[in-house]
C-alpha cells in the first residue's frame, strides 16, 4: 500500500468518526496532519536525565567549596558534582578553556582578561565582596611607607596580567601622580609569591585574600587596600561548552541557586563557618576570621549596575593596553541561568 492510499484510508476513517481534520499542527520541529500520524515528540525542551550529568566546579583556594560543603547545600542533587581547585584565576581559566572545568569564579578584572584572550565563557552570577580583600603590602620593617615610595621599586602582582591586584596597583599609582611605568611589575602565582614574601624576598606585593590575610599575619603591612578603587565584584563564569549542553545547563541553573544559599548560610553562621573554614584550609582562626569578614558577602544574579561598573574597569584596562581587545561586558552575561533566588 503506497503513502497516498494510506493517507486516504486515514481520512476516511476520521470522517466516519465525524472528526474533521482541517489543520496542520507543529510539534517541536515536526509538522503532522492531526489524526494521521504515529510520530510523537515532546513539545519545548527535551527531557534531561540529570542522574547522568556530572558538572565540574572550578574554584580558587577552596573559597567556594568550603562554603558549599559547610552549608551542605549540595546534598540531594540529582546530578553529580566534582571540584577542581586552583591557586589563582590564570590556571583556572586555562582549565575552563581546555574543558577540564565547567565553571570558574574570579574577580572582575580576570574575567575581563580571560574574555579578551578569547576564553569561551559567559558570566552566570555576581559574587559581591569587599574591596578591602585586595591590597598592596610590604614587610613591617620595609623603608617603603606609602604608595609614592614604590617609585623605582619592584612590585610583584598576583596572579597574572589583568588581575584585580594589577588594577589596584595601577589606580593607586595614579592617585600619587605615578604610573606602572614608574615601577618594575612582575607577575607571580600567589603561592610562590607568598613564600617569597615570607622570606623577605619581595619589596612589595599586590595580592588578594586569602593570601593577603595570610601575609598580614606573617608580618605584612598594608600600604593601600582596594577600597575606593576596586569594585568588590567578582563573577561566576561557565564555559560556552557547558552552557550548550542541555544536561549541564540544567544542572548549572540548579547549582548556582544552591551556591547562593551557601553564602546566605555563611552570613548567618559566621563563627561556626570560621571554625569550619580553618579546619578545611588549616589556617589559624584569626586569619580565617579576617578573610571571611570581608570576602564574598553575596552571590546573586547579575545586575545592570554590575555591568556598568565593570565596563568602566574594562575601558581603563583597554586604554592601558592590559586587555588585548575591547570587551563588551553586557555581551558576556548569560541572563538565563540565574534569574532569581
Amino acid at each position: 500500500m503506497n503513502i497516498l492510499q494510506k493517507t486516504l484510508d486515514c481520512a476516511r476513517k476520521n470522517l466516519s468518526k465525524r472528526i474533521l481534520v482541517a489543520s496542520i499542527l507543529t510539534i517541536g520541529s515536526i509538522s503532522i496532519l492531526s489524526g494521521c500520524s504515529e510520530t510523537k515528540e515532546t513539545a519545548g525542551k527535551k527531557t534531561v536525565d540529570l542522574s547522568k550529568v556530572t558538572i565540574v566546579l572550578g574554584d580558587q583556594a577552596g573559597m567556594t567549596k568550603s562554603k558549599v560543603e559547610a552549608s551542605k547545600v549540595l546534598e540531594g542533587t540529582p546530578y553529580k558534582v566534582q571540584w577542581a581547585s586552583f591557586q589563582g584565576a590564570a590556571p583556572l581559566f586555562e582549565a575552563l578553556k581546555a574543558g577540564s572545568v565547567d565553571t570558574a569564579p574570579a574577580g572582575d578584572t580576570l574575567v575581563l582578561a580571560a574574555a579578551a584572550s578569547k576564553v569561551p565563557l559567559k558570566i552566570i552570577a555576581t559574587s559581591v565582596s569587599s574591596p578591602e580583600a585586595v591590597g598592596i603590602l610590604v614587610k613591617k620593617n620595609s623603608s617603603i611607607k606609602s604608595i609614592k615610595d614604590l617609585k623605582g621599586k619592584t612590585v610583584v602582582v598576583s596572579s597574572a596580567k589583568g588581575s584585580i591586584a594589577q588594577y589596584l596597583l595601577s589606580e593607586a599609582l595614579k592617585e600619587e601622580g605615578l604610573s606602572t611605568k614608574d615601577v618594575n611589575v612582575k607577575f607571580v602565582l600567589p603561592t610562590d609569591a607568598a613564600a617569597a614574601f615570607k622570606a623577605g624576598q619581595l619589596e612589595a606585593w599586590a595580592t588578594f585574600d586569602p593570601y593577603l590575610a595570610i601575609a598580614e599575619k606573617n608580618g605584612g603591612r598594608v600600604l593601600r587596600t582596594g577600597k575606593g578603587i576596586n569594585t568588590g565584584l567578582g563573577f561566576i563564569t561557565a564555559s560556552d561548552k557547558a552552557l550548550q549542553d542541555p544536561g549541564k545547563k540544567a544542572a548549572l541553573q540548579d547549582v548556582i541557586k544552591r551556591i547562593s544559599k551557601a553564602w546566605e548560610w555563611e552570613n548567618q553562621n559566621k563563627e561556626k563557618y570560621v571554625k569550619l573554614y580553618s579546619n578545611i584550609t588549616r589556617l589559624p582562626n584569626d586569619v580565617s576570621r579576617t578573610i571571611n569578614g570581608r570576602v564574598n558577602a553575596e552571590v546573586r544574579p547579575v545586575e545592570e549596575k554590575d555591568i556598568r561598573a565593570v565596563q568602566t574597569v574594562a575601558d581603563v584596562f583597554k586604554e592601558e593596553n592590559v586587555l588585548s581587545r575591547e570587551v563588551n561586558v553586557d555581551r558576556l552575561v548569560d541572563k538565563e541561568i540565574f534569574t532569581d533566588k
